[in-house]
């Protein structure tokens, strides 16, 4: 316990510290959940925008996980290669789980705050939710969906990507990219045909259409995401991803530094 509070502690404090993180994290998703709530919004029936709004909000929430997992983790772990002490670190009898598992719990501080003030902010400009106790803790689950597959992706990166920028910017890319082709940034009705079947496939996206349509209601999301095979392929393509990020990190990057 001392190793993996050693490791949450350092990591907790150089995100905090590192302004990029912050923006990317935090200020980036609040600042589309303003533009997104206040563009896409002119056309739609009043009673309906603001559960519009709650859509966009939880986008951009599921969008600040994503970089927190996707950019943030790979950063801390490139910035100890950077320096050596990640070195220092692997040569110690220090099992590598006690690192990573450091690491992902400060990731998920920043992430939970990430998320929290997203959430705040969209209640400000007038996002609502619906659902039930129910609903919403299921949501949460959904939550944790994502966060389990943007850390396993986040740790693949920083097992091949070994500069800092190239970490930061990699992270970076494949949020955005994937969020631009998986239904975070368009509406799912709008996509390709083969896009709809990634969306439906790609953990975070799935995750971010289950949690959409227990928060905001089924008729924002283009597909029902809560089918007991869709839940299912949700659950498992996120634990893989998590899985598969631990083992290349621990077998990869952690032994042949």
């Amino acid at each position: 316990m001392i190793q993996i509070s050693a490791a949450f502690t350092k990591t907790i404090r150089e995100l905090l510290r590192e302004r990029s993180a912050l923006f990317w994290t935090i200020a980036w998703p609040i600042i589309w959940v303003v533009i997104g709530s206040f563009s896409f919004t002119g056309s739609a029936p009043a009673e309906v925008v603001p559960y519009i709004k709650g859509a966009i909000t939880v986008s951009m929430m599921v969008f600040a996980l994503m970089i927190a997992g996707m950019a943030n983790l790979p950063a801390s772990i490139a910035g100890d290669r950077a320096t050596g002490l990640l070195a220092k670190l692997i040569s110690m009898p220090i099992k590598p789980y006690k690192d990573f598992t450091g690491r992902i719990l400060a990731v998920v501080m920043l992430s939970i705050l990430a998320a929290a003030l997203v959430v705040i902010i969209g209640f400000t400009i007038g996002a609502r939710f619906t659902g039930n106790g129910i609903e919403i803790l299921s949501a949460i689950g959904f939550v944790l969906l994502v966060i389990c597959a943007a850390t396993g992706v986040g740790l693949i990166i920083s097992t091949f990507i070994k500069h800092l920028q190239g970490a930061i910017m990699t992270g970076v890319g494949i949020a955005v990219v994937t969020s631009a082709i998986s239904g975070l940034f368009a509406p799912y009705e709008v996509l390709p045909a083969a896009l709809q079947v990634f969306s439906r496939i790609y953990p975070i996206s799935a995750a971010h259409s289950a949690i959409v349509y227990l928060v905001a209601g089924p008729g924002v999301v283009g597909y029902n995401p809560l089918t007991y095979g869709q839940i299912i392929l949700t659950i498992s393509a996120s634990v893989i991803v998590l899985v598969a990020g631990i083992v290349l990190y621990s077998r990869l990057s952690w032994k042949l530094e």
